[in-house]
Formats: structure tokens, sequence, C-alpha cells
């Protein structure tokens, strides 16, 4: 799965969110978080992407990028 960084940063921010509460609420490096959401990690495990989605309530397809088939 490829982060959709976009669609994180997106959520996040709707949601009033600072990226320290993120890094709070996931319990991951915030500057991982950050580059997550700039687009510089583009083949992270699946557990962090299954944190940040929990983190913020939405499933984890909400904040990856669609597989081409």
């Amino acid at each position: 799965m490829r982060p959709n960084g976009t669609a994180i940063r997106a959520i996040r921010e709707a949601q009033k969110m600072s990226l320290r509460a993120l890094q709070q609420k996931t319990g991951l490096d915030r500057g991982y978080l950050s580059r997550m959401e700039r687009g510089h990690i583009q083949e992270p495990a699946d557990e962090p992407l299954h944190q940040v989605a929990a983190a913020l309530s939405v499933t984890t397809d909400a904040i990856t990028h669609k597989e081409k088939t």
C-alpha cells in the first residue's frame, strides 16, 4: 500500500488535528508522519498506515492510493 499524503493531511486538517496530536495518537515519530504526508515515504509497512487510519477514524483505503491493475 502506498500512502496518499494529500489525503492524510486533508483529513487531519479537516479534523483540526495537529501533526503533534497525530503523533500522540499513533505513537509514530512526527518527522515520519510529516514525510508520509509530503510523499517522501513510498512503501511504509502496513502497521503505520493502520495506526494513522485508526487515529483519523477512517479506513486504510481512505489514506492510500488505489492499486492499478
